[in-house]
């Protein structure tokens, strides 16, 4: 199956340098070039690309807003988001995974990974493990306290999927879940599934976020 990909980046010699090392993966075709966010935002919903890599400092609208405003849209569906960026910051990667983003990298990412970085997000796996991401929310999480309305969408789940998802936000793999509850892995793979659906997030990424915000998993807590 091919992969679409869309550059999004301010420099056009990023964007040649980019689509040069995409160029030797058989499975990947670009399908467009933006200079802006503003423009990125319009090319996704012309060419449905299935990844999109957006740098984050750009004119007009930046990176983090275009990827707010593609995850968003109904009329893109599945489109994935790798944030590639030289300022390698924990404030930015938190802000991008809030924005949807399924990934983040610098620019300096080697050829070879970054061809599996966007085969493995076009798969719908996230660059980032839960527990790279409870570190990255914790930090910033302390300034914020529970959000009402994240907390009423838990309200969705089963008690036993709540648990599982305050297992993810603790950074569990799937088998120390099961070993936890005492379950299978196929079964908390469902649970996790079930919740994803319900609360209507794109992965375990966004999964732990949600439990952050909605004061399931406080910072620095068990």
């Amino acid at each position: 199956m091919t992969t679409k990909v869309l550059l999004a980046d301010d420099q056009s010699l990023v964007r040649a340098g980019f689509r040069s090392l995409l160029a030797r993966a058989r499975d990947v075709v670009i399908v467009g070039e933006a200079a802006t966010g503003d423009e990125a935002v319009r090319l996704a919903a012309a060419t449905l690309p299935d990844v999109i890599l957006m740098d984050i400092r750009m004119p007009g609208m930046d990176g983090i807003t275009a990827t707010r405003h593609i995850v968003a849209d109904p009329a893109i569906p599945g489109c994935r988001v790798i944030i590639l960026t030289t300022f390698d910051t924990d404030e930015h990667l938190f802000d991008s995974l809030r924005a949807g983003a399924s990934g983040f990298l610098t620019k300096e990412i080697e050829p070879g990974d970054l061809r599996r970085a966007v085969a493995a997000v076009a798969a719908g796996d996230a660059l980032l493990s839960p527990g790279a991401t409870r570190r990255v929310v914790e930090r910033f999480a302390h300034a914020r306290g529970p959000e009402p309305v994240a907390r009423r969408r838990l309200e969705a789940l089963t008690e036993r999927e709540g648990e599982v998802v305050r297992l993810v936000a603790l950074g569990l793999s799937n088998d120390e879940i099961a070993e936890r509850l005492t379950i299978s892995p196929l079964t908390a793979k469902t649970h996790i599934t079930r919740a994803i659906a319900k609360l209507e997030v794109r992965d375990r990424v966004q999964l732990v976020i949600l439990a952050y915000e909605s004061g399931l998993v406080r910072p620095g807590g068990p």
